[in-house]
């Protein structure tokens, strides 16, 4: 499975200029490292935008859904270090998506993403959910890799910097489609998963990403 485990953190931000650049060093030097060590995270990916908003874009995945809730991913939420507060602190556009991989196909990892964000329309999404999986055939789709369909748990996806804000969003879903190729993604995206939604899914954006690096649980 390209994906590896069952369960996905997905957060987005954007960062006032003055200080990206120490924000990229605390992500590269003790974020996601940090992140991958905790018990039942499995890696950790970094994007930034090659047309998409926000700007950074972090994915990180753990063997069980429930390990995005247990009590070891609390504990580190509750024991911020004193650097991950200071750029925690100056995150704008949060968000923060907690969801479970329920379809996935391909193989491998791209070094580009397109990421379709849509809302389902309906109280029973297996046939949405159905229509979408059918299309995660990437074999004789040149510059496509794998595709990932990640359904959120509005309970869990709330924000960290303004956790009492109302999120229209929190129930959203997000098709990851991973390729060597940005117009190749973005082409499948809205030629043949967009067209897919029908009348129980809206489109809510979608927008494209390039891969900076990535870390597992066996390079710490």
């Amino acid at each position: 499975m390209p994906v590896s485990g069952k369960g996905m953190l997905l957060t987005t931000m954007d960062i006032p200029p003055e200080h990206e650049a120490e924000f990229n060093e605390w992500y590269d030097r003790e974020h996601l490292a940090e992140r991958v060590a905790i018990p039942g995270f499995l890696e950790a990916r970094r994007y930034i935008a090659v047309d998409a908003a926000p700007k950074y874009l972090g994915l990180y995945s753990t063997g069980r859904f429930d390990d995005l809730s247990s009590p070891a991913y609390k504990h580190a939420l509750a024991n911020q270090t004193e650097w991950s507060k200071t750029n925690l602190a100056r995150f704008k556009n949060m968000g923060r998506a907690v969801a479970r991989i329920t379809a996935s196909g391909g193989q491998g990892r791209g070094g580009v993403l397109a990421m379709l964000r849509l809302r389902p329309r309906m109280d029973e999404p297996d046939a949405l959910r159905r229509r979408i999986a059918a299309l995660f055939k990437p074999a004789g789709t040149a510059g496509v890799i794998a595709m990932h369909l990640l359904e959120n748990d509005p309970a869990l996806s709330v924000s960290l910097t303004e956790p009492d804000a109302e999120d229209p969003g929190a129930g959203d879903w997000r098709v990851l489609v991973d390729g060597s190729d940005i117009a190749a993604v973005l082409a499948f995206a809205e030629q043949r998963l967009v067209p897919a939604l029908g009348a129980e899914g809206e489109r809510i954006s979608l927008g494209t990403y390039r891969l900076l690096w990535d870390l597992a649980k066996a390079d710490l």
